[in-house]
Parts: C-alpha cells; structure tokens; sequence
C-alpha cells in the first residue's frame, strides 16, 4: 500500500483529484503536525492549479468544437495540442 502523504507523480485529472481527496480529509482531521499541514496545503495548492489549467484547457477544446457560424451552423476549428494534452 502506498504512503498516503507521499507527493505522487500525477498523469491524469482524475488522479490530481483523487489525491486532491486524500489530503483534504487528512487535513480535515487535524492529525497533523503543522510542518506536515503545511506540506499537505502546499501540495493540495499545487494539484488544484493544474487541475484547473487542465480544466480550462479542456474547456478551450470544447468551445472551439461547439463554434456556430454566421448562418447558425456548428462548425469545428483545430485546436492545437501539446504533449501536456494527452494526460487529461
């Protein structure tokens, strides 16, 4: 069984939330040592701006498919990817 307080390596937004989960309810319960608090914070602080870049990236995506032209046809335009994109 992995440390549950150990930084993970994240490749997808479900896990940055599901490890996002962890750390809220261990702060939650108020176990901790103020250094280990603050380590938790730090790491949920992370997690949550890439959870919402990656969120709005994919935000981005959708607009861009659901873009309506002058005559009310829905048109799709490229998007352009990155080797960041593949991980959400």
């Amino acid at each position: 069984m992995s440390n549950p307080d150990a930084p993970v390596t994240l490749a997808s937004f479900e896990e940055s939330i599901a490890r996002l989960t962890q750390i809220v309810e261990r702060l939650e319960k108020g176990e901790l040592t103020l250094e280990e608090s603050l380590q938790l914070f730090e790491e949920g602080i992370k997690l949550s701006r890439l959870s919402q870049e990656r969120l709005d990236r994919a935000q981005k995506r959708v607009e861009k498919l659901l873009r309506v032209d002058e005559q009310g046809r829905t048109r799709t335009e490229p998007f352009e990817t990155t080797a960041g994109d593949d991980e959400d």
